[in-house]
């Protein structure tokens, strides 16, 4: 049987919109060991002067994560921040109710600024609306980005902070619909406090840019109706709402898993239909945009192999192992995410180090890359500039989950210079596609490389034994021929395909 075939047409006059940097973000939680021995190892080999693993920074660089949201995430609410600052000998350890972890603040909100500022990348706060409120959040504003002549911006000089830390971004709690969360609250709750406090960090600052919680999943029986009511209160004093997804593991049906962006993009249309319902009914000409700060695959209901002793310093949670399958799926979620950033913002990859993230370390030992490492560097180099609308034909097939959905899902960016990246997955899990792209209209002769991400084990994974089990490996096929690219895309792949320029 011949292998199946799909087509794409592409033109540059046909645009979905800009990619705004911060779609490629991340994200930090003080969870298991995504800060101690994650990105902070005091005495490490590889330490730098403030215990950050160097090592570590490195990965995070050659991820391209432009933006880390930090410090939660369920830790965050109930947290006091003034716990992470000032001397650390004298920083309190507190028990961490979310994860039933203790957790010693020796990595703090300086900690946190340092390293966005040695790896590169922007920061982004969350403020604890579960236990703490107004007053709390607008203090810990102070501390971070006033100049000085305060209490808190003095007192953070006195830290040896003399620069305000000039944070734009900042979240209004986390995932306050969920009953799992410390000082949890209803839409009416939770919309009237998240009102409140963003009216008085803007009396501060009033250019910061803020996020509503939104709901923290699509199957909360409040979705939607969450989103309505959050809206109604926080409409004019906030510029984006949140979403959180996690796909999680492999349950046998292998096809529904592959399509699992289905549901991301389902979940995407339903909170915009709802903030454009606010809008429209408030006859505003403001438009509130999606923050998507958390977002993976989580083997959530895998057991560890070892359960760690309640009240533990930095337990091994949620540290899974991902395979070629997870990253191909890891893939088609970026894919999504480029396809919708008309209305997407910014996004945040759940978590960054060791907890379900694409870096993984050892105490005391090396870091390696994850296989959805891949996917996601992949993305956020090439991934710049304009995302172009695509007209597509090939072959569907059916999901329990999902229905019917196509074999190929892809997404094209232009950037500046003209050159374009396809990024494209083939979701058959036993036979190669071929993909042709009409490029004519884009005037592309060339040169055209492509790598891919599969293997003959779509279980198969990388691990400190063998941290280059999987990696992208250089296509052969692709070719243009009369403006036409022609190129094979293996069973179950990621794929990076760049035409007009050379992979560099």
């Amino acid at each position: 049987m011949a292998n199946p075939k799909a087509s794409v047409f592409l033109d540059p006059h046909f645009a979905v919109g800009e990619v705004n940097p911060r779609l490629f973000g991340s994200f930090l939680e003080h969870l298991g060991r995504a800060v101690y021995s994650g990105v902070f190892e005091p005495g490490h080999p590889r330490a730098d002067a403030d215990g950050l693993r160097t090592d570590v920074l490195e990965l995070v660089r050659e991820l391209g994560t432009t933006v880390v949201r930090y410090p939660g995430g369920n830790f965050v609410s109930g947290y006091r921040w003034e716990d992470g600052v000032g001397p650390v000998e004298r920083r309190p350890r507190r028990p961490d109710l979310a994860w039933r972890s203790t957790e010693t603040n020796e990595f703090g909100l300086g900690e946190f600024v340092r390293f966005c500022r040695v790896a590169g990348v922007e920061p982004m706060m969350a403020v604890n609306l579960g236990t703490r409120g107004v007053q709390e959040a607008c203090d810990l504003l102070e501390y971070s980005n006033m100049a000085g002549g305060t209490a808190l911006s003095d007192l953070r000089r006195e830290h040896g902070d003399k620069d305000p830390y000039g944070i734009r971004m900042w979240c209004l709690g986390n995932e306050m619909d969920g009953p799992w969360q410390v000082g949890y609250k209803t839409a009416e709750e939770y919309g009237r406090l998240a009102e409140l406090t963003a009216r008085a960090m803007r009396m501060i600052d009033p250019d910061l840019e803020l996020v509503a919680c939104g709901s923290s999943g699509r199957s909360m029986p409040t979705f939607g109706a969450w989103e309505a009511t959050v809206l109604e209160h926080t409409y004019d004093v906030v510029d984006l709402v949140s979403c959180h997804a996690y796909y999680w593991e492999e349950d046998g049906d292998v096809d529904s898993f592959v399509a699992s962006a289905a549901d991301m993009e389902s979940f995407i249309d339903g909170v915009i239909a709802t903030a454009d319902h606010v809008r429209a009914k408030r006859h505003s000409s403001k438009r509130i945009d999606i923050s998507f700060d958390e977002w993976n695959v989580w083997y959530m209901n895998r057991k560890p192999e070892i359960e760690p002793e309640p009240w533990a310093v930095a337990p091994r949670l949620l540290e899974d192992v991902y395979s070629v399958t997870d990253a191909v799926v890891v893939g088609s979620l970026l894919i999504t995410l480029l396809r919708r950033c008309d209305r997407v913002a910014a996004a945040s990859l759940a978590q960054l180090v060791n907890v379900i993230g694409p870096i993984m370390t050892e105490p005391g030992g090396p870091a390696w890359r994850q296989t959805t490492f891949y996917p996601f560097a992949d993305a956020a180099r090439y991934g710049r500039g304009r995302v172009l609308r695509l007209e597509t034909e090939g072959p569907t097939h059916e999901t329990a989950k999902h229905g019917t959905v196509p074999l190929l899902h892809a997404t094209a960016v232009q950037g500046e210079d003209g050159t374009v990246t396809v990024f494209a997955v083939n979701r058959d899990t036993t036979r190669p596609l071929t993909l042709t792209v009409d490029v004519r209209a884009l005037g592309a002769r060339g040169p055209v490389s492509h790598t891919y991400l599969a293997d003959a084990d779509r279980h198969a994974r990388n691990t400190s034994v063998s941290p280059d089990r999987v990696t992208p490996q250089a296509g052969s096929s692709a070719t243009v021929d009369d403006g036409v690219l022609t190129v094979e895309l293996p069973a179950l792949s990621w794929n990076t395909i760049l035409i007009g320029h050379s992979r560099l």
